[in-house]
């Protein structure tokens, strides 16, 4: 059960800043954190929340690059929930121009998933096929976006043609409902049985087997979400055949070193395409972050396209 309450200010230690929150967003993290099933890492707050955006309070020692004022956003390991947090410094962005600093709020989680995910362990390049499950999602917003951006064509699932027809405004290429139509043969038949060649997975056990059918030669597959199950069977002779790779990953419990090289890249590499007006935070809607357990009903129906922040105020 999630409710609005005081407690105790956070206190920035070395290496951190306190940050005075506009806004934070709602990842299905925070709720399977809700149920029960997804503890905070050693150390890191307990109240939900992946990120947020707002400006520094306070600075702890030994942090530079940074002031007192500055609008920034920021990837956290929990906390974002509430009306003050504390960073570490090098999980600090600042507000991209041209991007409202609530909606900042909507990008450092997908921003970092994604590109960690898609480009610096996938590999995604010019040219080549990406599918994104979910792609309505605020991941999938972000990816259709970023791997258009690069010059790779983007097929999507999603379970409604309002999402997809949102999903296509963004740039996908190749609309799947996956409701109505089986996504191994129509991603085989758009890509003249070719096959994606990077695969973005939010299902986990329940997409396994066709996520693997659905490969190209050379192909590599992303899990990032169980939403489909933790156990699944693997045909690996149809890996082995098709020279495939297979990786899983959680941003929330890397390490401090692995989320600081991560932010640094978001930062050189997807930060100009928001400025430059080539991608943009997709937000659904805001509700007060009092409101939290509504907005969290929002999330678990899946009818929103984007993110759905929490504003503070």
């Amino acid at each position: 059960m999630l409710t609005w309450d005081e407690v105790p200010d956070p206190v920035p230690g070395e290496g951190e800043v306190l940050v005075e929150v506009v806004a934070s967003a709602v990842n299905r993290a925070d709720i399977v954190q809700r149920q029960g099933f997804y503890d905070p890492p050693p150390g890191a707050s307990p109240y939900p929340g992946l990120e947020c955006s707002g400006r520094i309070a306070e600075l702890g020692t030994g942090v530079s690059g940074w002031t007192v004022g500055d609008e920034v956003c920021a990837l956290l390991s929990g906390g974002g929930y509430a009306e003050k947090v504390v960073v570490p410094a090098g999980q600090l962005l600042p507000v991209p121009k041209g991007v409202d600093l609530k909606h900042a709020a909507a990008l450092p989680e997908v921003a970092c998933t994604v590109w960690s995910n898609v480009f610096m362990i996938a590999h995604l390049r010019p040219g080549e096929t990406l599918l994104v499950h979910g792609g309505s999602s605020g991941i999938g917003t972000m990816a259709i976006q970023l791997a258009k951006a690069v010059g790779a064509k983007v097929a999507v699932t999603a379970g409604t043609k309002e999402k997809l027809e949102h999903c296509a405004r963004l740039g996908a290429d190749i609309l799947i409902n996956y409701k109505e139509q089986d996504f191994v043969a129509e991603l085989k038949a758009a890509t003249d049985g070719a096959g994606a060649d990077v695969i973005l997975d939010n299902m986990g056990a329940k997409y396994l087997d066709r996520n693997v059918r659905a490969l190209a030669v050379n192909g590599r597959l992303a899990i990032i979400g169980l939403q489909g199950g933790a156990k699944g069977e693997l045909n690996i002779g149809a890996l082995l055949g098709k020279r495939a790779a297979i990786s899983a990953t959680t941003l929330r419990a890397r390490p401090l070193s692995e989320k600081t090289a991560i932010v640094a890249a978001v930062r050189e590499h997807v930060w100009p395409l928001l400025e430059g007006g080539h991608i943009r935070p997709v937000v659904d809607r805001e509700l007060p972050m009092s409101d939290a357990a509504a907005a969290h009903r929002v999330v678990e129906e899946s009818g929103h396209v984007g993110k759905v922040l929490l504003v503070v105020g």
